[in-house]
């Protein structure tokens, strides 16, 4: 005959009495909030994954004397992690594929060089345009977006339709892209950059900030809240239209 131990597995493997009734009692506890969160449809991971960033945050502002989470570091941060952002992003949808990206990191710095000797040598002094011209912020643009495209679509195609593994199509792309920032930057900083293109990445200039300013900057966050809730309500009215559940309008406008 088996003996149970408070605390351990029965023979039949259920958890003992003991562990039974802390689960039953956690579970309870929590229930209003599970009952909170399911109309969400919030995932909980994610919360748990911003709580412990909110727990990191404020240690870092209590070690720093309230430092940390002033107005200008937390602006300081969100224009520096903007491009981490947009990278992690796009690397979601490749992971989701079963790939890997290697090069992505690398690909950002040398089409940083790129966009930048556009603006300090090949537009002003290769070309002999000048500097602080009203179209090199624009050139700058189109040629970066362009360029990374390219490269991307390069290494996308030779693994889809090459066969080649991604892991080795992105180390080489990792390899490549840095070798030739490593060549002709030589760790040297490029300047000086066009006002208008510093002032699109949070840059300032005199008393104004970023390219729109305090005001404008307000009235687009505006206008974005607005057609995030328009954006919501277009699409409860579809799912009620084609007979998909929909959550309770409490919901809908916490979400939004």
């Amino acid at each position: 005959m088996g003996v149970s131990v408070p605390g351990e597995a029965s023979a039949e493997g259920q958890p003992a009495a003991p562990i039974r009734s802390l689960v039953d009692t956690v579970r309870s506890a929590f229930a209003p909030v599970a009952g909170l969160l399911r109309p969400l449809e919030v995932d909980t991971r994610m919360l748990g994954l911003i709580a412990a960033l909110a727990v990191i945050w404020i240690a870092f502002d209590v070690l720093s004397g309230g430092t940390f989470l002033s107005p200008r570091n937390l602006w300081n941060l969100s224009v520096q992690s903007a491009s981490i952002g947009i990278m992690a992003t796009g690397m979601v949808l490749i992971i989701v594929s079963r790939n890997i990206d290697l090069s992505v990191g690398s690909m950002l710095g040398f089409l940083g060089y790129t966009m930048a000797m556009l603006q300090a040598v090949w537009i002003p002094q290769s070309l002999g345009l000048g500097f602080e011209k009203p179209y090199t912020w624009i050139v700058t643009l189109i040629v970066g977006i362009a360029l990374g495209a390219l490269i991307g679509g390069l290494q996308g195609f030779i693994v889809a339709f090459g066969g080649v593994p991604s892991f080795i199509v992105t180390l080489g792309g990792l390899l490549v892209w840095r070798g030739l920032i490593f060549r002709y930057a030589q760790g040297q900083t490029i300047a000086p950059l066009d006002t208008t293109f510093q002032m699109l990445g949070g840059g300032t200039v005199g008393t104004r900030v970023g390219a729109l300013g305090e005001w404008p900057s307000w009235g687009l966050g505006a206008v974005i809240c607005v057609a995030i809730v328009l954006l919501q309500i277009a699409a409860r009215r579809r799912r009620r239209r084609y007979g998909f559940p929909v959550r309770p309008m409490w919901a809908e406008i916490l979400v939004g």
